[in-house]
This record gives C-alpha cells, structure tokens and sequence, in this order.
C-alpha cells in the first residue's frame, strides 16, 4: 500500500518543481537548497509541520510563477499566509536595486509590529540561511560577494540584518537567533 504524501512532502515537491533550474546569486549551487536549509533551521525552534513546510515554500511568491492561488489550493490558507508574510512585494516594473531599502523595510516593520511567533521562525531562518551564504563567500572571496547583490554597499546589508535580529529578538532562548548573531559580528564586525 502507498503512503499518502505528508504537508511537507508536497511542499518539497512544489518547491523543487517551482525553483527547477535556478540558483542562489553568483553560484550554481541550486536554489532549492535555501528553502531546504530554511526549513530544517525552522524545524530546530517548532515541531508544527505547517511552519516547517512554509519554510521550504518561503520564496515561491517572490521568484517563481507560482500564484497564491496556486499556494491556497494546494496548502490551505495557514501555510499560503505564513508565506505572504515572509514575501516581499519586488515592485518588478522598476529596477531591483531602487526599491531594495524600501522592501528590506518593509520586512523590518512587518517583523517589529505584525509578525507573531511562526512568521518571526521563518524570517530567521530565511536570514540564517543566507547569511551562512554570505558568511561562507566573504571566508573565500572576501568583500568581493557583495557585488552580487543588487544593492553592493556592505553597510546596506549590515543595516538590514541588524535591523532583522533586533526584530526577532523575541526568538534569541533559540540557538539559530544565537547563531545569527555570531555571524553578524563575523561578516560586519563590531557588536553583535
């Protein structure tokens, strides 16, 4: 007899399909890895297999066709509203590096006054992720990673991932919000 596929078995196989061919800046180094790693960072804070498996859907509204219908239809309107939150509205009629600081603070408001517990989960886990990433390439290329950024200031991006932990302070008894600090002071420098 075959097994029924879980949430999370849909939502990697939704994922996988919708990230097909992509991958992370400046790599090839397949996409799909990020949402993966974002998932099994949340699945260290929460056992609810809906949060987990928004994780791994995070980024499908803001880089791939998928719709919210699409998302509703398929997941039900917890896990398609934990993955509105977690995306970012790209303004595509202009130029990526224009709206960045807008966006960035969208997020950053979204976190200090809407967010609750699960929304906060998957903001960290996103930022973990990528600051692993970033981490990672600044051992190896030095400074030189953040031109693959469409905003290419260092100080920019500082600002937004302390502006982050400081909005998911409220996450910091969770060793992910501790590993997030100690790679803000290894990438920036500084206090934590």
């Amino acid at each position: 007899m075959e097994k029924a596929l879980t949430r999370l078995d849909s939502a990697i196989i939704f994922a996988t399909k919708a990230h097909s061919g992509t991958t992370r800046k400046g790599t090839n180094v397949p996409y799909i890895v990020h949402p993966i790693e974002a998932a099994a960072i949340v699945s260290t804070m929460t056992e609810d297999e809906e949060v987990i498996a928004a994780a791994v859907l995070h980024d499908v509204l803001e880089d791939t066709e998928a719709t919210e219908d699409d998302l509703l239809a398929r997941f039900g309107r917890r896990i398609t509203e934990l993955v509105i939150g977690e995306s970012e509205d790209k303004r595509r009629n202009f130029p990526a590096a224009l709206t960045w600081r807008v966006r960035k603070q969208e997020t950053i408001t979204f976190l200090q006054t809407e967010a609750d517990k699960d929304a906060k989960m998957l903001a960290l886990a996103d930022k973990l992720s990528n600051l692993r990433a970033i981490h990672r390439d600044v051992c190896v290329i030095g400074d030189a990673v953040w031109e693959r950024f469409n905003v290419k200031d260092k100080s920019m991006h500082e600002w937004m991932y302390r502006s982050i932990a400081e909005a998911l302070k409220d996450l910091e008894e969770y060793p992910a919000w501790q590993e997030y600090q100690t790679l803000l002071q290894h990438v920036f420098g500084g206090q934590a």
